[in-house]
């Protein structure tokens, strides 16, 4: 009888371990299928009882950005009215007036026209409030909402109402929407005599093509070395970034790979063609605006020997996303794998599978950082984005420029200029003079400009504490000297900080006169890393030293 138990019970327990053992491997379905039912469940009583009315497609959409936001930022869901944005994100086109716009207090105004674009034609001008898109007022939307008005078919007239500085009354302007290209390659030319400068803004489908066209004319211009810049760069199109690259190194050289959870992520990408300038001594500038698919061709190039990195430590994005097409003409942009670039490495900065206990995320500890080497032995590092070969620290504004940005004034000061002065000098002869220096302080004066300094907001918390435990008193005459010594006065500071002001102003005025390309045609003569980059092109043997273990 024991034993015939104990065999029982023994059969109860394989059972057991057995049942146990297929729930384990079932489970996961499992827990999917019970909580899809809890949801649906949830969502049809709040839906019958809830006691005001709910719009079933944003609660849904809420609570499904919800969910993907424990993921990480670039897992994405675009309902219906949003597949737009990701026609947007990998073509760079969309149809509508061609216009950067902008939230500006409670209404939303063009900020920048894009050169010759149906807003450009129709006489839009930077600083206009929009009021009105086809008799719809725009009171009380957002930047999102006024964009979705703008937009619209090909070829349709569209009539924007609009409120300009010295006009009375509302100006109507009339456009024709057209298929708008946003520009991957907004400008490229020559630094010098014999060094070409491309900058690169983003990775859409027609970014290969237009960096190619870019550095064949350059060469054929009689440029023998290239700057291209990346700064800024938040990525794009991972296929765009391996025929980049190709440009410049040998065929069959492995550009990127990727490794997912599934094995059909996992790819090695491989230059299939012969590069057009496999021997140009190139410079990439990045920073930390540098990001993703700028990262494979920094990152790559640098692998490979094959350029000189100047500027700050890339963003760090090394996270690869496809966009997967759902029911109801819905998407989500779901990241699926990791890349890895020449050397083995990944860059990615941020572990979203590990989160600290407040939900934050962390960087990579110091500690799991691991070195590789470069197809000539260099040491480079894991553990977040892609140091360059040359640090340049990004310059630190006075705060009374960060104040003049930050409050919109040089914008503000400018269209009010523009308004009254059709034209300026040209690109390469133009210059902030005095009169305009002094109308710019003026202006400043007219409407009362003031801003409070980081010295006086930490010195105001001093005196407070001081206060509350009774030692002003006694450091009274010392702590009001300290306050002499940090007030601040604008026109002082305007005087301080002239140079620094006059730049950032020309700067500002030729993107105002001269749109996008004007202004980055003049940085291209007076950046400072661009003009590091052209230097270090022009000393070969020092180049090429950066490039050897």
């Amino acid at each position: 009888m024991k034993t015939k138990r104990i065999l029982i019970l023994a059969v109860a327990v394989i059972a057991i371990i057995i049942g146990l053992t297929s729930l384990k491997n079932d489970d996961k379905s499992f827990q999917i299928s019970k909580n899809l039912n809890i949801f649906a469940s949830l969502f049809r009583d709040v839906n019958l009882f809830y006691v005001d009315d709910v719009n079933p497609e944003k609660m849904i959409t809420t609570g499904i950005n919800a969910m993907l936001r424990s993921l990480d930022p670039y897992t994405v869901y675009y309902p219906e009215s949003e597949t737009e944005d990701v026609k947007l994100m990998t073509t760079g086109e969309y149809a509508g007036i061609g216009s950067v716009i902008s939230k500006k207090g409670d209404q939303v105004i063009i900020r920048e026209p894009y050169k010759n674009s149906p807003a450009d034609k129709a006489g839009l001008l930077p600083g206009d409030i929009i009021l009105e898109i086809d008799g719809h007022s725009t009171k009380g939307k957002d930047v999102a909402g006024v964009s979705e008005m703008l937009k619209g078919m090909p070829g349709k007239e569209i009539t924007i109402k609009v409120k300009r500085e010295y006009h009375e009354k509302p100006l109507i302007k009339k456009a024709i929407r057209e298929k708008i290209q946003l520009p991957c390659v907004p400008y490229y030319g020559m630094i010098n005599n014999k060094t070409g400068y491309v900058c690169l803004t983003s990775f859409t489908d027609k970014s290969a093509a237009d960096v190619r066209t870019a550095i064949i004319e350059l060469k054929n211009n009689g440029a023998e070395s290239l700057v291209f810049d990346l700064r800024g760069n938040s990525g794009g199109l991972m296929d765009q970034a391996v025929e980049i690259v190709n440009f410049f190194v040998p065929r069959n050289s492995k550009v990127v790979s990727t490794k997912g959870k599934l094995k059909q992520w996992d790819k090695e990408y491989i230059a299939s063609k012969n590069p057009i300038v496999p021997d140009m001594p190139l410079v990439v500038l990045i920073d930390r605006g540098s990001a993703s698919a700028a990262e494979i061709v920094s990152g790559a190039l640098q692998d490979l020997d094959r350029a000189v990195l100047i500027g700050e430590r890339s963003f760090g994005k090394g996270l690869v996303q496809n966009v997967r097409d759902l029911a109801y003409n819905t998407k989500l942009k779901v990241t699926t794998a990791k890349y890895y670039i020449p050397s083995g490495r990944c860059i990615q900065a941020l572990d979203y599978t590990h989160r600290n206990p407040d939900g934050s995320v962390g960087k990579v500890p110091d500690s799991l950082i691991t070195e590789y080497s470069t197809l000539n032995g260099r040491k480079v590092y894991d553990g977040g984005g892609i140091n360059p070969d040359i640090k340049i620290e990004p310059e630190e504004y006075a705060r009374i420029t960060q104040e003049l940005v930050l409050q919109d004034l040089t914008f503000d000061f400018i269209n009010n200029y523009a308004l009254r002065h059709e034209k300026i000098d040209n690109i390469e002869q133009f210059k902030i003079t005095d009169e305009i220096y002094n109308e710019f302080k003026n202006y400043l004066k007219e409407i009362k400009f003031s801003y409070e300094t980081e010295s006086q907001k930490v010195l105001d918390k001093l005196i407070n504490i001081a206060k509350n435990e009774r030692y002003y008193d006694t450091s009274k005459e010392t702590i009001e000297k300290l306050k002499q010594e940090f007030q601040h006065s604008v026109d002082r500071d305007m005087n301080l900080f002239r140079e620094e002001i006059i730049s950032f102003l020309t700067e500002q005025f030729l993107q105002r006169y001269y749109y996008l390309e004007g202004f980055l045609q003049y940085r291209s003569k007076h950046d400072k890393e661009i003009l590091k980059a052209a230097e270090l092109l022009a000393n070969q043997d020092e180049y090429n030293k950066i490039l050897q273990p």
